[in-house]
């Protein structure tokens, strides 16, 4: 984690609600991380990460749970490193997920997550008994940050999530995109995240030699995951969103324009859990979401912007990424009928 990451204050909510009605006690944890309290009430405000993570750490302490007391039950400390010694002894990412979500069944009595593999689409839902809605939001959110994150590590990858839905309406924040993608809705029917169900059968790679490096850094580890702002892959995503497809740099002349080889490129993009191309795709799909939801733009249009020179070959790439045809994804997001050009 580089000295320069930064965190929503938003993030931090799930971490201190259950000290809401204790002021003077929240205080003395937010001055333990290092963040000034008067920041409490600015969701959109940035804390550095390694503050977040510190808070993370202390609120464990504090409220000896790992779950930070969204639960009735909750998770006493050391489940989460019980639960994650048990995942590195499975072959592949599906079993290791599907144990998982049993795992944590076992210490959450309010929410209980679901693995559902749809074809090419693998669908981690969230069900509730909670009643507060407040708590219900955060503890939804934080579980999933909790299952995509270990997905991610137990792959050695970047898992990227093509599709999030949450129940709860809240304010949107710029961090948003960087944890969840651009396919985001709240106010949805259920909460639910959705990916490419072939990152499941990828075999697990860690073993209790990185469990225990994991664990030590595993606050920061799950703020920054495997979207690190700074990294080669933020700046790949950012030169192309950054221009035309048809400006696009090969990976040969991004290289160049690094003063890296292109071998380089490679092996630190795969490191962080990428290629170039699985980039170059990401970045499509993001810029067609987001032409939908929030333009005009006529899908004809928003095919050529992102390089496809047939509309059937776009159609077919969207229906693959989300499930459904470009019009109807379209529909539901500004009330048009499907077949609206």
């Amino acid at each position: 984690m580089r000295e320069t990451d930064s965190v929503a204050v938003y993030f931090m909510y799930p971490m201190i609600h259950a000290l809401r009605d204790q002021p003077q006690r929240l205080r003395s944890v937010l001055e333990v991380a290092g963040i000034d309290p008067a920041l409490i009430d600015q969701p959109a405000a940035r804390v550095p990460a390694n503050a977040f993570a510190a808070l993370w750490l202390a609120q464990i302490r504090e409220l000896n749970d790992e779950f930070f007391g969204l639960d009735s039950h909750g998770m006493p400390p050391g489940s989460f490193a019980l639960i994650c010694r048990a995942l590195i002894q499975e072959p592949t990412l599906e079993k290791a997920m599907r144990q998982c979500l049993v795992n944590f069944g076992l210490f959450l009595r309010d929410f209980r997550g679901t693995l559902t593999v749809r074809g090419k689409r693998a669908v981690i839902s969230v069900q509730t008994q909670a009643r507060d809605d407040e708590v219900a939001r955060f503890a939804e959110e934080t579980f999933l940050v909790l299952m995509i994150s270990l997905l991610c590590w137990l792959g050695g990858r970047r898992i990227p999530i093509d599709r999030a839905d949450f129940r709860h309406p809240r304010l949107s924040l710029s961090d948003d995109a960087l944890l969840w993608g651009n396919n985001l809705t709240f106010g949805a029917e259920c909460t639910e995240i959705e990916f490419d169900s072939r990152f499941l059968h990828l075999p697990v790679v860690q073993d209790l030699a990185s469990l225990k490096s994991f664990l030590r850094t595993a606050p920061q580890w799950l703020v920054i995951r495997f979207r690190n702002q700074h990294g080669l892959a933020s700046q790949v995503h950012q030169r192309l969103r950054n221009s035309h497809y048809s400006q696009w740099p090969t990976l040969q002349a991004f290289a160049e324009e690094q003063h890296l080889s292109p071998s380089t490129v490679r092996r630190r993009l795969e490191r962080e859990g990428g290629s170039y191309q699985e980039i170059k795709d990401e970045v499509r799909r993001a810029v067609a979401i987001e032409q939908l939801r929030r333009t005009p733009a006529s899908i004809t249009a928003i095919a050529e912007q992102i390089g496809f020179q047939e509309p059937s070959a776009f159609h077919r790439a969207f229906k693959k990424w989300t499930g459904e045809s470009p019009g109807r994804y379209r529909a539901r997001f500004q009330g048009k009928s499907p077949d609206h050009p």
